[in-house]
């Protein structure tokens, strides 16, 4: 059972090829990043216990890392193992006489990706982790303190592992990590994302689509802007904005301001001009005020987001953003719920104006998939997972482009 991230879904998947062979045990992959996702994650867990009463349950993850003791308490629980030995073989090897709980200090792991895997079962999407952790400390946030240092992959591995997955039939590949866009600053020479990106797209010339997980602007690099041009690089960029008023960013202690957000978008559509653009938005930081607020509310029409994730503003015990004055929770879900409905019109917009035009679909199971700007889409006759298949948007349904077969 894996909460949060993409690259937790992955380290899941790491996990379970781990594991495999394991008698009568559950795995639960847990996610810190608001208190909402730990609170989940208990009831997940005492809901398997009702289950599976005989069971040996393995909590690990980034609330297991940041909190051990929450989850050592429940009864439920037979071990707590950390964020560095859940990829360890030794410690699934090791499993039935490991100690109850687990978890050594990840600030000081240095490498990362040691476990890459090559297959995701019937999944056509695959997701390569190419950098983990953060140096960064916005005042919100937990993560760094479950995941360790900035780390990243040696440019030479993502390649390989990417032509594996090439290989084994995946036709999109995803590049995720904690901190994306902090890539290659650990490595000899610092290479840069961009430098990566460029790379893959260099020497896997069989790979039709590759994508990029949520990045932060201010971090990104010229070599990445001059890969926004590139067929094979999807033009849907997922940004880690967080706010679009000047003094919640400050209080954040997020490192870039409203106007360097809507210039990065300016910027990327001068090279792209189709770019869609996604955002991370928290709603009700502390402090924030109506003015605040508005300002943010905006800056979904001014950057062009058309996927608005949301995050009602949770304090995490730890954080200096938990020891500011609060905003009332129920002020904190309004604002929420309005971030909600701008994003979905956006999405609604977009969906509209694609209406007509010609698009390519990563078909994900019989009838539904992704175009290249991540628009969901449903296949009139469906299709096989996995395939790329060129068709034209006849209309919008049910939140989805309908979309049907151009005749090769």
């Amino acid at each position: 059972m894996t909460f949060g991230c993409r690259l937790n879904a992955l380290e899941g998947e790491t996990v379970r090829a781990l594991a495999a062979g394991a008698e009568d045990l559950v795995v639960v992959n847990t996610c810190a990043v608001t208190a909402e996702a730990v609170r989940q994650a208990r009831q997940t867990i005492r809901r398997i216990r009702r289950e599976r009463p005989g069971a040996r349950i393995v909590v690990t993850g980034c609330a297991a890392q940041t909190e051990p003791g929450t989850f050592a308490d429940m009864p439920e629980v037979d071990h707590v193992a950390g964020n560095a030995e859940k990829t360890s073989p030794a410690f699934w090897r090791d499993l039935p006489r490991a100690d109850r709980i687990v978890v050594s200090d990840i600030m000081e792991v240095r490498e990362t990706a040691s476990h890459l895997v090559d297959g995701f079962g019937t999944r056509t999407r695959a997701f390569v982790e190419v950098q983990n952790g953060c140096d960064h400390r916005c005042t919100f946030c937990i993560i760094p303190y479950g995941r360790g240092p900035s780390r990243s992959v040696p440019m030479g591995a993502v390649v390989d592992q990417v032509r594996r997955l090439v290989g084994s039939g995946h036709r999109e590949v995803v590049l995720t990590g904690v901190d994306l866009t902090s890539y290659g600053s650990d490595l000899p020479g610092r290479p840069r994302l961009g430098d990566l990106v460029q790379r893959i797209l260099s020497l896997v010339p069989d790979l039709p689509r590759l994508r990029l997980s949520s990045i932060d602007s201010i971090e990104v690099d010229e070599a990445l802007l001059e890969a926004v041009g590139e067929r094979r690089l999807m033009p849907h960029l997922h940004l880690s904005l967080q706010a679009g008023d000047d003094m919640v960013l400050k209080r954040m202690k997020r490192r870039h301001l409203r106007e360097d957000a809507v210039r990065f978008c300016a910027d990327v559509r001068a090279r792209r001009p189709d770019v869609h653009f996604g955002a991370d938005i928290i709603a009700g930081f502390p402090t924030e005020t109506d003015a605040m607020f508005e300002n943010t509310l905006a800056v979904v029409e001014d950057c062009g987001l058309t996927h608005v994730h949301v995050f009602p503003f949770s304090p995490r015990k730890g954080t200096p953003a938990a020891r500011m004055p609060q905003v009332p929770r129920a002020v904190v879900k309004a604002r929420a719920a309005l971030l909600r409905e701008a994003g979905a019109a956006r999405l609604e917009a977009a969906l509209e104006a694609a209406v007509g035009t010609e698009v390519e679909l990563l078909v994900e199971d019989d009838a539904r998939g992704r175009t290249g700007h991540y628009l969901p889409a449903a296949l009139h006759g469906g299709g096989v997972p996995g395939e790329i298949v060129r068709a034209r948007a006849a209309g919008v349904a049910d939140g989805a482009l309908a979309v049907e077969r151009i005749a090769a």
